[in-house]
């Protein structure tokens, strides 16, 4: 796959690249995967192009993404779905979770009908006055906010 968006993450595969012990490095999923996501959360229409860069590079592991306590893409999109039918919450529109932070408590995700480069969005389950359910808080593309994550691992800070 070309990778057009995700460059950075292609160029840095690993939080410690001089670590032999634990580089955390990036682990991608198989195009096949990626059609299979595809047909179940997208009616069988591609994704977003940055999201399947996102998923080819690192769609098993990502060290700046919190989906790791998951051990599938199909277990993370199954668990944030349920989270939200357990508050009765729902999202109208076709959407892909990138993160989830706080097991029960938010989630990032982006819409599936942005174009190829779609801005990530923040889903806290428990709605206040001061934090809306869903929020463009980071007001970034996916590409732009995978590159603040890197950035920031690169000069040594958490990038949660």
């Amino acid at each position: 796959m070309e990778i057009q968006y995700l460059k950075i993450l292609k160029d840095y595969p690993a939080a410690y690249p001089n670590d032999p012990e634990y580089e955390a490095r990036i682990e991608g999923v198989s195009e096949d995967t990626i059609s299979q996501l595809e047909q179940k959360y997208n009616n069988i229409n591609p994704f977003p192009k940055a999201l399947k860069e996102l998923l080819y590079l690192a769609g098993k592991y990502c060290y700046v993404l919190d989906y790791n306590i998951f051990e599938t893409q199909q277990e993370l999109q199954e668990a944030v779905r349920e989270w939200l039918s357990e508050k009765k919450l729902s999202i109208n529109r076709p959407f892909f979770a990138i993160d989830a932070y706080n097991y029960g408590e938010a989630f990032l995700f982006i819409y599936l009908d942005e174009g190829d480069n779609p801005i990530v969005r923040q889903a806290y389950l428990f709605p206040r006055k001061d934090m809306p359910f869903i929020s463009n808080l980071l007001g970034q593309s996916l590409s732009g906010y995978i590159k603040g994550q890197i950035d920031d691992v690169k000069q040594g800070i958490n990038p949660f």
